[in-house]
């Protein structure tokens, strides 16, 4: 940050702290249908006792949120759920699950005095609720600090152990702001924008593309938006960069920022990598705490019969902030994220008034160090460098990232290999990791017993990832991703703007009906120690569409040279993948024919993140033996068949290949 921007930053920061300085108390106006919370910076409406954020006054405008929608549509949280037992997945027989936003029934003023105000809207299930509402005591709550620029919310689920079973897809909360003001959307450094209206995405000005979330500009509005794709799935954000988002108002003297900043990821699905939605076309912005998004079935939050839970979702804070001297809005956004360090400073708030939201002082602390040994690499173990690991709910290996039901706690160490997870809620965990540069995944043995003000020292921990003999060729780098592969350019009639030139460029749309312009008769072909992988590998395994609109299977070659063979000997293939979706993965060696293929997944993944413009789903590894008598002495040819064909989204991001050698413990 230059000396100019750093100077307008503190000032604008000395401008909020002063003016809050001589802010009045937190006032609280219970009314007929609606209670008014104001501190004399904003001023929140919340509808009684539904617990609908119903208008949010702040900066002289009356209302940030959409006032020409619903009272029910403006501020909620929300949810996906469907009855458990009788369905093999949340979204019913017809694809679609019940949606519901959580209507409270009831209103319980927790704390009021001229500091804080926090309110609870409540609902109580029972049985005559079966079948209408998800069976989960709802507990709503909202704060206000005095001098906040900004409102805080959380949320208390309960299932009683003698509830029926029920099945989790989604839950979020969600704020639709005003069309006439937010027109300028932050996602990231370099991934903001001016945004079309959401009239552009309506017949007429928008053309459906391959499915509904897909629009094609047409006619929009705005002229400068035509011929451009508008699909919310190209603002979506990793977990762990997934801190603040928002919209900013600068269309008046006065431009105004909505962000919504999360302080802590600890009560959100699947770890540090899984992808939610953000932000979008509205204006929305969400904040979503668990969804099966990127990941599929595998992330189902399913609960049987006779299984008790009870989880916290947040404190989330609702930043707003403005500007008076003219200067560029984007100072909003610098401020936002300056916002967000001190939210994350200051986790785990001392202010919920709730016995289940827990203090520092009713958590622990496990430290210890990280290292990696590959004996063919380094025959020494070394320290990780930025490696992340984690406590999750005790499970297999690499288990974290379809875990939903518990808390997660993450870091990542330091150039030595030491790290330090603080806050941890009292719990019985696994302690789990991954490691950039290596395959895999690890987990401590032990289940750590973490209690109230505990500290854990693990020691030194030694991570020694799938290894049975030397590299003999590799393709792509093992970091969970197929960003490194080729990406194509888009087809120049579904572009979207933003990602012209970027380096997220795998995020346009339609990217996986390159594969037919670039392969249109026959199918990739990689020479081991000629090709290119960040040229020659397309990003995503997928099929070929024909002329008559039918898809074709795709068998890709991998050719390699062996200068000797040990025909005795066992050689390890390992294949991992970024992604897999309803696809099936066959694997053989020097017979493309060859039946039954040397191995094959069986129909796995739905995790859709090729249509999604993801570059990552779920991790999967395999590690498939190949016996030497297989291969011959010069050259040899790996098939990687992909048989599935019914659909331009079945397909396969691989992350990584490597073929070992036989063990030089091997006679």
């Amino acid at each position: 940050m230059n000396f100019t921007n750093h100077f307008l930053l503190l000032m604008f920061q000395f401008i909020l702290v002063l003016g809050h300085a001589t802010n009045p108390g937190v006032q609280l106006k219970i009314q007929d249908k609606y209670v008014v919370l104001d501190n004399g910076i904003v001023q929140v409406t919340i509808a009684k006792p539904e617990g609908y954020v119903t208008g949010i006054q702040y900066n002289g405008v009356d209302n940030l949120l959409e006032v020409l929608n619903n009272e029910t549509d403006r501020g909620y949280w929300d949810m996906v759920w469907d009855e458990g037992g009788n369905k093999t997945t949340a979204k019913g027989k017809k694809g679609k699950g019940k949606f519901e936003r959580m209507e409270a029934t009831n209103l319980k003023v927790i704390v009021e005095n001229e500091e804080q105000v926090e309110l609870s809207f409540t609902r109580i299930w029972n049985s005559s609720l079966e079948g209408k509402h998800a069976p989960l005591n709802i507990d709503k709550r909202y704060i206000l600090l005095r001098g906040s620029s900004g409102f805080y919310t959380y949320a208390i689920y309960e299932h009683l152990k003698e509830w029926p079973a029920f099945d989790i897809d989604n839950t979020r909360i969600a704020f639709k702001l005003r069309k006439d003001k937010f027109h300028y959307m932050v996602v990231a450094d370099n991934r903001q924008r001016f945004m079309p209206l959401p009239e552009d995405r309506e017949k007429g000005r928008g053309q459906i593309l391959d499915y509904p979330e897909a629009i094609l500009l047409v006619d929009p509005v705005e002229p400068e938006f035509k011929g451009e794709v508008d699909d919310k799935y190209q603002y979506s954000c990793e977990s762990r960069n997934n801190g603040v988002h928002g919209w900013i108002s600068s269309n008046s003297s006065q431009p105004t920022g909505f962000w919504l900043i999360t302080p802590s990821p600890e009560f959100r699905s699947a770890g540090p990598l899984k992808q939610y939605i953000a932000s979008h076309v509205g204006p929305t912005s969400l904040s979503v705490f668990h969804s099966t998004h990127y990941s599929g079935l595998d992330l189902l939050m399913k609960f049987g019969p006779n299984e008790p839970w009870k989880k916290v979702y947040g404190p989330i804070f609702i930043y707003l902030n403005s500007l008076h001297n003219g200067e560029s809005p984007t100072t909003l956004w610098k401020d936002a994220k300056q916002q967000m360090v001190n939210e994350v400073e200051s986790w785990p708030y001392t202010f919920p008034a709730s016995e289940e939201f827990l203090s520092s002082k009713q958590r622990g602390k496990v430290q210890g160090r990280l290292l990696v040994r590959d004996r063919y690499n380094k025959d020494a173990s070394i320290p990780v460098s930025g490696g992340y690991i984690g406590l999750a709910s005790p499970g297999d290996v690499g288990s974290w990232q379809r875990e939903s039901k518990g808390y997660q706690f993450w870091t990542s160490t330091d150039d030595k290999g030491y790290f330090s997870i603080i806050n941890i809620r009292p719990g019985s965990y696994n302690l789990y990791s991954w490691v950039t540069g290596y395959i895999g995944d690890y987990k401590y043995g032990p289940i750590i017993n973490v209690t109230a003000g505990s500290e854990i020292n693990v020691g030194e921990l030694v991570y020694e990832p799938p290894r049975d003999g030397p590299t003999l060729w590799e393709i792509g780098i093992p970091d969970r991703s197929a960003a490194e592969f080729y990406v194509p350019d888009p087809n120049p009639k579904y572009i979207n703007k933003l990602y012209v030139n970027h380096p997220d460029r795998f995020r346009q749309y339609g990217l996986w009906k390159r594969y037919a312009d670039l392969y249109p008769k026959e199918d990739l072909v990689y020479t081991v120690n000629v090709s290119d992988y960040r040229k020659d590998w397309f990003f995503a395994h997928v099929s070929r569409k024909k002329d008559n609109n039918t898809y074709q299977a795709t068998t890709w070659k991998i050719n390699f040279n062996l200068d000797q063979v040990h025909t005795n000997g066992t050689y390890k293939l390992r294949v991992a993948l970024a992604s897999i979706h309803h696809a099936n993965l066959q694997v053989r060696i020097n017979n493309s024919e060859a039946k039954p293929p040397l191995f094959s997944s069986g129909q796995i993944g739905s995790d859709n993140a090729i249509a999604r413009h993801g570059i990552h789903g779920l991790y999967w590894l395999f590690n498939i033996e190949i016996q030497g008598n297989l291969l011959v002495k010069g050259n040899n040819t790996l098939f990687l068949t992909q048989p599935i064909n019914t659909s331009p989204f079945q397909g396969i991001l691989y992350d990584y290949i490597r073929l070992e050698g036989p063990s030089t413990n091997q006679n």
